[in-house]
């Protein structure tokens, strides 16, 4: 069975579970790094390097049990997700508390917390919670899925052919492209803000510093086009998604030669890493690129 087949029909929970594990420990880290340099202050900004380790082990073992891709992953992308809108809720309070607060939102969403970094550690977390959903490669039909009834059929009296198809069977069978297209939309506006406020701070120094800054609108903007119509989600989507993951690989080259080039270079590789350019950053951008190119291959969301 083709990736493309796998895909379509919603068969790709183990390799869900494995993306889930990937993007958190990649975003874990960054937090990590982050909240070191805020000196771990409050100590609910343990609560995401703490979670993110957790989902990267539940996406694994999603990735070689069904069961554990259902409970495990499933309880632990859902506390994940609480985690991002509370830490989001916080990162608001801080740009609060600065001088001056929200009457100086330029000067204070720059030199404040990452507003929306938060939300963009719970990529993985919706990733892990889509995949819960999902089947797996060798899933027999006839075992997970209702059998439909025939409109002579005596299951048809009872009413059993007139269920309305749930969102649980959408996602089962790999039917939700416009959900994903929203979650790509939301992903590459999170992304390319957090790209715009990091590389201000840098006073775009680099004229690379500035694709994702532009792609970002690009990749936002197919993505909704991608919601309304099923051709641009097989057309737009996939070729605006393709330019953000090259983008995102490109800024992550940069980005740890930038940390590379620092003094000492990689023999002081913890130090450079924190105080450096944020090295997974890009990443989280490639992500969204990700996160279009899977919602191409979907099919769309069936009406009750």
């Amino acid at each position: 069975m083709s990736l493309a087949v796998t895909v379509r029909e919603g068969r790709f929970q183990r390799w869900l579970s494995l993306m889930a594990a990937v993007s958190s420990a990649a975003s874990g880290l960054e937090v990590a790094y982050e909240h070191y340099k805020g000196s771990y202050s409050r100590r609910i900004m343990y609560t995401p390097v703490i979670l993110s380790g957790a989902l990267a082990g539940a996406g694994l073992a999603g990735f070689f049990s069904r069961k554990a891709a259902v409970t495990i992953l499933r309880g632990t992308s859902i506390l994940t997700l609480a985690d991002s809108a509370t830490g989001f809720y916080f990162h608001i309070l801080g740009v609060k508390r600065k001088p001056g607060g929200w009457r100086l939102p330029m000067t204070n969403i720059v030199m404040g917390p990452p507003i929306f970094a938060p939300l963009l550690f719970g990529t993985a977390a919706y990733l892990g919670l889509l995949a819960s959903f999902m089947r797996r490669d060798n899933d027999r039909d006839d075992l997970l899925l209702p059998k439909p009834a025939h409109a002579k059929h005596w299951a048809a009296r009872i009413g059993y052919a007139h269920e309305p198809i749930t969102w649980e069977q959408d996602l089962r069978e790999g039917r939700f492209q416009k959900n994903l297209a929203v979650a790509t939309a939301f992903s590459a506006l999170f992304s390319g803000f957090e790209a715009w406020y990091s590389h201000y701070k840098n006073n775009f120094r680099y004229k690379a510093q500035w694709t994702p800054v532009v792609l970002a609108p690009v990749l936002l903007g197919a993505a909704i086009a991608g919601v309304k119509d099923r051709k641009s989600a097989q057309t737009l989507l996939p070729a605006a998604s393709a330019l953000a993951i090259v983008d995102g690989g490109v800024g992550f080259f940069y980005h740890a030669r930038g940390v590379m080039r620092r003094p000492g270079g990689m023999r002081k590789p913890l130090y450079n890493v924190i105080y450096g350019p944020p090295i997974f950053a890009p990443l989280l951008f490639a992500a969204a690129g990700f996160l279009g190119v899977l919602a191409s291959m979907l099919g769309r969301e069936k009406k009750s």
